[in-house]
């Protein structure tokens, strides 16, 4: 897997944590710095996090499904994808009260970053190099939630619903990607 195709599935995967983020801006009265690395650091710890215990899970069992590694990782991409594009038409909101807890925060970062394990598990079966790639998506993901932050203090929620729309078709394209390349290697 290339370093464009690692980004966007990085930007991808950050689209939930990001929507949330711009919650919790718009909750705040005045989002500061401090308040949006908090977000960030949370979000993006457990967007990488996630993705190394799935690909630890995917490594176990790597060689009893390589012969349809493709087709698992295109359809846990789509379902994935496919279920936060659901999730920005059925309005489903997170917690967006302005609570920067410990509870409430380890709550969102979970719950946002699930989907970020199935990932992992596919990069198992796709023999990325894990390490480089949870961190470029908890990278990316902190500097998106903390933005998101930022930007829903400053904007308000009127994008939330484009970015979970984005985010998970990006998922999907990326699944789409993921069987094309594979099948047409194997019809060579």
């Amino acid at each position: 897997m290339n370093l464009f195709t690692l980004f966007v599935t990085a930007v991808g995967l950050s689209m939930d944590a990001f929507a949330v983020s711009v919650c919790k801006g718009l909750a705040l009265k005045k989002a500061r710095i401090r308040d949006a690395c908090t977000v960030g650091l949370w979000f993006g710890g457990f967007q990488a996090l996630m993705p190394f215990l799935g690909y630890l899970f995917g490594i176990r069992f790597r060689q009893y499904v390589e012969t349809v590694d493709h087709w698992i990782a295109f359809l846990l991409l789509l379902l994935i994808g496919a279920n936060m594009i659901k999730e920005s038409f059925t309005g489903k909101e997170t917690d967006d009260d302005a609570s920067l807890s410990l509870h409430t925060m380890f709550l969102l970062a979970v719950a946002t970053s699930i989907d970020a394990m199935a990932v992992g598990i596919t990069y198992a079966f796709l023999r990325v190099d894990i390490l480089p790639a949870v961190s470029l998506i908890g990278i990316t993901t902190f500097i998106l939630s903390a933005a998101g932050v930022l930007a829903g203090c400053r904007f308000g929620q009127k994008n939330k619903k484009r970015a979970q729309i984005a985010g998970g078709a990006i998922l999907i394209l990326i699944g789409v990607k993921i069987l094309v390349e594979h099948l047409s290697e194997t019809a060579l």
